[in-house]
């Protein structure tokens, strides 16, 4: 199986199978896929006007299963943006996951939580102790992931029973709190009124000590992949949390990954054990959504 992505600079980026091919491929070619949608919805905090980006296929039509995108503490957009903060600045780890979701079948939308609250920009590495309350990712992220959820299902081409949830490094601890039973925006609600499954990537497992007495749980299947040589999060944090988390929970490690493994700039991808990652994570991530995503 071969997935691709359009650039920002209109490059085909194809990420080949294993079997296929020993590395990533980067073939030139004109993309003809429309930029993101933006559009805005409401926070389930009841005050804030989120913004969002809304890939999917020109087919219509058809309604389909989706996918909420939940960004890392640098935010959504390139650290190119240079004050431009939108659908054209997003960064190259957004566009390719959005990308890739629409070309197995979803409607994606990423969810920019930090520049509607004056953030754009997102954070630095070590600044965890200085970011703002109302950034806070196991009281306040999951209420933007559940916006994001009430808007998806407010559009008729969403199969609202059949969504789920992909957060990065702090949007994917965003993505464990939002996955506990008693996450905000789904406290007192049927398990089934939220997502379907999720999957977090290099979450900081810490979250706030809140599972420190009570135990980890998941009230929906939900995969973590981690590098075992992640310089932001530790993965034994991680492993302590999942597992022996309640749910169907499981959590995979990358030998000698780094944080930011499926980053396709070349940066990130020079490091062998990150390329191995990548190529072993495009396909377990959307293999693991089809059997959730796509069930009766």
């Amino acid at each position: 199986m071969i997935h691709g992505y359009c650039s920002p600079s209109s490059a085909l980026i194809v990420i080949a199978a294993p079997a296929a091919a020993p590395k990533l491929l980067v073939a030139q070619a004109t993309c003809h896929l429309a930029m993101p949608e933006r559009v805005q919805f409401g926070s389930a905090d009841g005050k804030t006007t989120l913004v969002g980006y809304v890939f999917k296929s020109a087919v219509s039509g058809v309604r389909v299963p989706a996918v909420v995108m939940m960004h890392g503490r640098a935010g959504p957009y390139s650290s190119l943006a240079k004050g431009v903060y939108d659908a054209t600045t997003l960064s190259q780890r957004n566009q390719f996951w959005g990308r890739l979701w629409v070309a197995q079948g979803y409607i994606a939308i990423l969810v920019d939580g930090f520049g509607p609250r004056g953030y754009p920009q997102g954070f630095g590495r070590h600044t965890y102790a200085s970011r703002p309350a109302e950034l806070d990712e196991v009281s306040v992220r999951p209420l933007d992931a559940y916006g994001a959820l009430a808007y998806l299902r407010s559009r008729p081409e969403i199969l609202t029973d059949r969504i789920g949830l992909h957060g990065w490094s702090n949007g994917g601890s965003a993505t464990l709190a939002s996955m506990a039973p008693d996450a905000p925006g789904l406290a007192g609600h049927a398990p089934d009124a939220g997502f379907r499954a999720a999957i977090a990537f290099y979450p900081a497992c810490g979250l706030k000590d809140h599972f420190a007495a009570i135990g980890y749980r998941s009230y929906a299947p939900l995969r973590v992949f981690v590098g075992t040589a992640d310089e932001e999060i530790s993965p034994r944090v991680c492993r302590e949390l999942l597992t022996h988390a309640g749910g169907d929970v499981r959590i995979q490690f990358y030998k000698d990954a780094t944080h930011d493994f499926d980053d396709p700039g070349r940066r990130r991808q020079s490091i062998p054990a990150n390329a191995d990652a990548l190529r072993d994570v495009v396909q377990q991530a959307p293999a693991f959504f089809a059997s959730e995503l796509a069930g009766k």
